[in-house]
């Protein structure tokens, strides 16, 4: 057995423990006593351990057994670590126990939304979610004092506050929220380091684009490039989110996994369309997702996202799907060994990691079927068209289970309107950073490079309103975890069937 397949399996199983004791800890909630005895885990160790040591006299295949099972059961303490910190957090402790005073710093970027905005102030070792007016408007690094009532996430009857907002809070380590509390400005000098002063930097350039695409474009479409362009849908109407959800194209107006990943395949498909190599068009492509994740703002979704997004064209470059699916296997291994919470509370985790196994083992299949239904067509362009859809189903097919049982929305027109957006979502994004970039140094040439932008928008508006009927979409609310198990098992089936079947005859 091969050194990368060891790998692979020790990654499999480290993410199995993870997924093991997250279960019980979803549905035992936060609890003093943790799920999977200690004693039990224990005797996982002694058994790998015995394993591992009677691999010397008698087979190598118990050595292998040996470590899959220790790590495993250092994938369950690993969960166990996250779930001690949480229980021992000590702002935690002071929710709903009334009023109280905190001085602490800005830790991000403010979510400034319609009518109020969210701030995340890091107290200590503890991180409070603030919610307040517009006004004063706070940045990166403020030191603020608060006044107000700690509350638990999703224990206030609010839907915005729901156990699904408390378990998402939970994994950026929020366990704690205070509603529009007295706030007084702490005056001290900002505590630079490296990080922080580069990441100040990014924030700063940042609002200077957002400045600069609402100064060239109107209400809606400044914020679907603000969305496009810097992954930021805090001044989107409810109106136009609901239109998005109905068509499923809210995955664009996002720095999500599954944005990325299919930006990744949509720019690869235009590099090589252009006629670079794959080995030259993979380090672009690279160098492109990396800008656009710093201008982001380096959001852990989007750095996360990112992640995702390179081993998917690494594993293109590489071109073998075996290397592809443990090298995304490592990444998700390495990612929930920093955050195992991010397995069962961040779907944009889920979303990303299946969107690339999607591309990586549906997407090559989809469409060499395709070139052979429409008789191996010929050409740049057609080859560009085809990579686009193939990558579009291939990436819809293998997130669609994990969007319905999580969101209980089912949109049946996504196929066609991702046909009809995606080929543009790529020059939307050029000509929007060109026009907030350029924008800043000359007006006129900001306003001569938004043109193209205009029109690109007004079809993209065109395709949403379009689309967004009642009968495009329908909520499937409370959807059984069993419905999500035979759906991917359904799906994986039929791809190692298909792909047994028909390799040869494709290729």
């Amino acid at each position: 057995m091969s050194p990368s397949k060891i790998l692979f399996l020790f990654c499999i199983s480290f993410i199995t423990g993870i997924f093991l004791e997250s279960i019980v800890f979803t549905q035992g909630g936060l609890v003093s006593s943790w799920g999977i005895p200690q004693i039990l885990i224990w005797g996982f160790l002694f058994v790998g351990i015995i394993l591992i040591f009677s691999s010397f006299f008698f087979n190598n295949n118990l050595l292998l057994i040996g470590f899959l099972i220790l790590f495993l059961a250092m994938g369950v303490l690993r969960f166990q670590i996250s779930e001690f910190n949480i229980t021992d957090d000590k702002l935690r402790k002071l929710n709903d126990k009334g009023e109280i005073t905190l001085v602490g710093i800005i830790n991000s970027e403010p979510d400034v939304r319609d009518t109020y905005q969210k701030i995340k102030v890091k107290v200590g070792d503890s991180i409070v979610l603030v919610m307040t007016k517009l006004y004063p408007e706070y940045k990166y690094l403020d030191q603020i004092k608060l006044t107000g009532k700690l509350e638990t996430p999703g224990e206030i009857g609010d839907d915005v506050f729901s156990e699904s907002y408390k378990n998402y809070l939970m994994k950026d380590h929020i366990y704690s929220i205070v509603g529009f509390p007295k706030i007084d400005a702490v005056p001290g000098e900002h505590r630079y380091n490296l990080f922080t002063f580069l990441y100040e930097k990014i924030l700063f350039c940042k609002q200077k684009i957002r400045a600069n695409l609402q100064h060239n474009f109107l209400p809606p479409y400044s914020s679907i490039l603000e969305g496009t362009v810097l992954g930021d849908n805090g001044a989107m109407t409810t109106d136009l989110k609901d239109k998005l959800n109905v068509t499923g194209l809210r995955h664009i107006i996002a720095v999500s996994g599954t944005h990325v990943v299919i930006l990744s395949a949509i720019i690869m498909s235009l590099l090589m369309a252009v006629g670079l190599w794959r080995g030259q068009a993979f380090y672009i492509a690279i160098i492109l997702i990396c800008v656009y994740i710093v201008l982001t703002g380096l959001p852990p979704s989007g750095v996360r996202a990112g992640i995702m997004g390179g081993i998917y064209l690494l594993s293109q470059k590489v071109g073998r799907q075996t290397m592809g699916s443990r090298l995304i296997t490592l990444a998700a291994a390495v990612m929930l060994l920093i955050n195992p919470l991010l397995l069962s509370y961040d779907v944009g985790f889920q979303l990303s990691f299946l969107a690339v196994l999607g591309l990586i083992y549906l997407e090559p299949f989809l469409r060499l079927m395709i070139k052979k239904l429409i008789k191996q067509p010929k050409g740049n362009v057609a080859e560009n068209f085809i990579g686009i859809i193939s990558t579009t189903f291939a990436a819809q097919i293998f997130t669609l289970p994990i969007m319905v049982y999580n969101f209980g929305n089912i949109s049946f027109v996504s196929p066609v309107t991702n046909l009809l957006i995606l080929p543009i979502v790529y020059w939307l994004m050029v000509f929007g950073f060109l026009t907030s970039i350029i924008g800043i140094f000359s007006n006129f040439l900001g306003w001569i490079l938004s043109i193209p932008c205009w029109f690109l928008l007004a079809y993209f508006m065109w395709v949403i309103d379009f689309f967004s009927q009642p009968w495009a979409s329908k909520i499937m609310p409370a959807i059984h975890w069993i419905w999500l198990v035979i759906s991917y098992s359904a799906i994986f089936i039929a791809v190692w069937f298909l792909n047994k079947k028909y390799r040869r005859e494709f290729t």
